[in-house]
């Protein structure tokens, strides 16, 4: 059986390790790239230097800012992708709050406090009977130290720039899978159930007892669920 090409968009301040027990527990119905979201600082160019990386016609699945770029993938080559899965993530545009605090991030990265940055965000991105698993937090903390203060900048720049695209959505008919954490805090389950529902084939799966990092906080199900989608959604 030949496996499905698979490309997977990391989220802000993450890398590929976001992606780890996937990428060793689909590898034998998937060949998985995981995109560059580290050079652009527009979601725009992140698509492009993505598409101009990938194969022919893939798979697509992007966690929190990587679903705002597989959306722009969409937008540029919508006939490329075969299915897609949006994990905690959102279509709409930030709120002005959202917009705000992110400035503020970005002011406090720009006085040479980036350090203080992820320990910051970590309650909000992480199911809070989380907080003292030293393996998951130490992850979230290594990946953030590599993506480091420049990509950081130019990450928050582009989530802060990018289209919304709620009115996209349902002229894609590809099979898409839309996961999130119960206790996403960062993009709640109610943005998930909107993108879902406007997407016209897709279905809603809920992981109990998660916060905004589904693929490492709940990998067993994250994987099974891509598994099921991969396998079986048509």
């Amino acid at each position: 059986m030949s496996k499905t090409p698979l490309v997977m968009v990391p989220g802000l301040l993450c890398d590929e390790r976001l992606w780890g027990h996937q990428l060793k527990y689909l590898s034998d119905i998937a060949d998985m790239y995981v995109g560059d979201t580290l050079q652009d600082d527009s979601v725009e160019d992140m698509a492009k230097r993505i598409l101009d990386n990938a194969p022919d016609k893939f798979a697509l699945a992007g966690l929190s800012m990587g679903g705002y770029v597989s959306l722009e993938i969409l937008r540029q080559a919508p006939e490329r992708v075969l299915k897609l899965a949006l994990i905690d993530t959102s279509s709409r545009q930030d709120s002005e709050e959202q917009k705000r605090r992110r400035r503020g991030l970005i002011s406090l990265t720009s006085k040479g406090k980036f350090k203080g940055v992820t320990p910051r965000l970590l309650p909000m991105l992480i199911h809070p009977d989380r907080m003292e698993d030293e393996a998951l937090t130490t992850t979230v903390m290594d990946m953030a130290a590599h993506v480091g203060q420049e990509a950081f900048v130019r990450q928050q720049t582009a989530i802060l720039n990018r289209p919304d695209s709620r009115n996209d959505l349902s002229g894609y008919n590809m099979p898409s899978l839309v996961i999130c954490g119960r206790q996403d805090e960062v993009t709640p389950l109610a943005l998930s159930e909107e993108s879902s529902s406007l997407l016209a084939n897709s279905r809603l799966c809920i992981i109990e007892e998660c916060g905004h990092l589904a693929t490492l906080e709940r990998p067993f199900a994250t994987t099974a669920l891509m598994r099921d989608w991969l396998e079986n959604y048509q």
